[in-house]
C-alpha cells in the first residue's frame, strides 16, 4: 500500500464509474443461454486533477505517482461524486451477525432512527477490514433501527458481528491500469508559471 490519494476532493473529479464482471455466455443448440462468470467484480474509473501549479498541487502529486511504481502498488482514493451517500442515514450502522462469503442480503443495525430510504439504491458500502467495496442495489428500510441490505457483489470475505459499516466516504483502494503517466503542460499562469493538467485510470484492487 502506498498511501492515500493526497488530494482533496475539491480538486479532482472522477469520471465514468465502471463495473467489471467478466462472464462466459454460450447457447446451446436450442437456444438456451448458458452463462457463467470468471472471475470477481471490481470497479474502475478515471480520475481528473483540476488545472494547477507545480507549486500548489502538482508537486506532490508528481512523488505520489511516482511512488505508485506504474501498476505495482495500491492507493485509495473517494471519488468525489459519490462521496456523500444518497440515503438519509447519519448513524453508526454495523453488521448485525455472521455473514459468509457468497451473501448479498446483509443484516445491520445501529441505524439512527427508522424509516425509508436509510441507504438509496446506487449507494456504496465499505465493512471493516475489507478492500472491497459494495454497492446497494435496493433502497433500504429500518424498523427497531435495523434493516437488511442487498448488495452486490455477493460478499468476497466473510463478515463478522458489529462490523463498522462505512457509507459515506467511502475509500476505494485501486492501482494505476497505465504503465505511462503524463503530466500535461496546458497553459501558463499569469505569473508565468506552467499549469498541469492531469488525467489518470484506476481499478479496484481485490
Amino acid at each position: 500500500m502506498a498511501g492515500a490519494f493526497p488530494i482533496a476532493t475539491a480538486k479532482f473529479e472522477t469520471m465514468g464509474i465502471s463495473s467489471i464482471q467478466s462472464t462466459i455466455i454460450s447457447k446451446s443448440i436450442n437456444g438456451k443461454k448458458l452463462s457463467r462468470t470468471i472471475d470477481n467484480q471490481r470497479f474502475s474509473f478515471t480520475a481528473k486533477v483540476i488545472i494547477g501549479k507545480r507549486s500548489d498541487i502538482y508537486g506532490s502529486l508528481m512523488a505520489f505517482i511516482m511512488k505508485q511504481r506504474s501498476g505495482k502498488e495500491n492507493f485509495t482514493i473517494i471519488p468525489p461524486e459519490v462521496e456523500d451517500a444518497r440515503g438519509n442515514e447519519s448513524g453508526t450502522v454495523l453488521v448485525n451477525g455472521v455473514h459468509a462469503v457468497g451473501d448479498t442480503t446483509i443484516a445491520m443495525d445501529g441505524h439512527n432512527n427508522d424509516g425509508t430510504h436509510k441507504f438509496r439504491a446506487g449507494d456504496f458500502l465499505k465493512f471493516a477490514s475489507h478492500n472491497k467495496v459494495y454497492m446497494v442495489v435496493a433502497d433500504v428500510q429500518a424498523s427497531s433501527n435495523a434493516s437488511t441490505v442487498t448488495i452486490e457483489p455477493p460478499l468476497l470475505t466473510a463478515l463478522v458481528n458489529d462490523s463498522v459499516v462505512t457509507y459515506d466516504n467511502v475509500p476505494f483502494t485501486v492501482h494505476l491500469t497505465n504503465d505511462i503517466q503524463e503530466f500535461g503542460v496546458v497553459g501558463t499562469a499569469k505569473d508565468g508559471a506552467l499549469l498541469y493538467q492531469f488525467e489518470f485510470d484506476v481499478e479496484e484492487t481485490l
